[in-house]
C-alpha cells in the first residue's frame, strides 16, 4: 500500500476535530493499511487518521518493539469512557512535530470504547505505553497536540519554532 505523507505542525489541519466513521468500508480499510505502513516507515507507535490529512476518527497503535512481532491495534471512533485519578508524567513526542519532545502528564490508566476494523464494538483496559500513546491519538482526534499540554513557556517555544521552519 502507498505510504501516506505525514501532516507536519503547524499544518492547521491539525487543530480541526475529526469525524466519526459511519460506515467501514473498503476504503477506510484501505486507509487504514496505508497509516499502519506509514507508522510503522516513520518509526512511530501511533498515527491518527488526522495526521495523513484525513478528518476520520481513526487511530493506529503498535506499541510492540520487535519488528518481527508486530501487533498493530485499530480503533475507529475511540473515546475514553474511564481513567484513573493517577497520572504518571513522561516525555512525549510526535510524528506531527519531528524532532521536539516534552514531559507531557497524562492518565496512568484509561478504559477506551471503539470499533475494530470489522465494525465490532470493544473496549480495552489500556496502561503503560498503550495508556499514554492512546490518549495522545484521541488528542489528535480533537485537534490537540502534545505541545498543549506543556507549560506556555515550552509551548510558544517550540511553536515559534515550527513557524520559523516552515518560512
Amino acid at each position: 500500500m502507498p505510504l501516506k505523507k505525514i501532516v507536519k505542525a503547524p499544518n492547521v489541519i491539525l487543530r480541526k476535530s475529526s469525524k466519526p466513521v459511519k460506515n467501514i468500508d473498503e476504503s477506510v480499510k484501505n486507509l487504514i493499511q496505508d497509516m499502519l505502513d506509514t507508522m510503522y516507515n516513520a518509526s512511530g507507535i501511533g498515527l491518527a487518521a488526522v495526521q495523513v490529512g484525513i478528518l476520520s476518527r481513526i487511530v493506529v497503535i503498535d506499541t510492540s518493539k520487535d519488528d518481527n512481532k508486530k501487533n498493530p491495534i485499530v480503533f475507529i471512533n475511540p473515546k475514553i469512557i474511564n481513567k484513573s485519578k493517577k497520572t504518571v508524567t513522561n516525555e512525549e513526542g510526535c510524528l506531527s512535530i519531528p524532532g521536539y519532545y516534552g514531559e507531557v502528564e497524562r492518565h496512568d490508566t484509561c478504559e477506551i470504547e471503539y470499533e475494530d476494523i470489522s465494525g465490532f464494538k470493544k473496549t480495552i483496559d489500556a496502561d503503560g505505553i498503550l495508556s499514554r500513546c492512546i490518549q495522545h491519538e484521541i488528542d489528535h482526534c480533537n485537534g490537540v497536540l502534545f505541545i498543549d499540554h506543556l507549560s506556555k513557556l515550552k509551548r510558544d517555544i517550540i511553536e515559534k519554532k515550527l513557524k520559523k521552519n516552515i518560512k
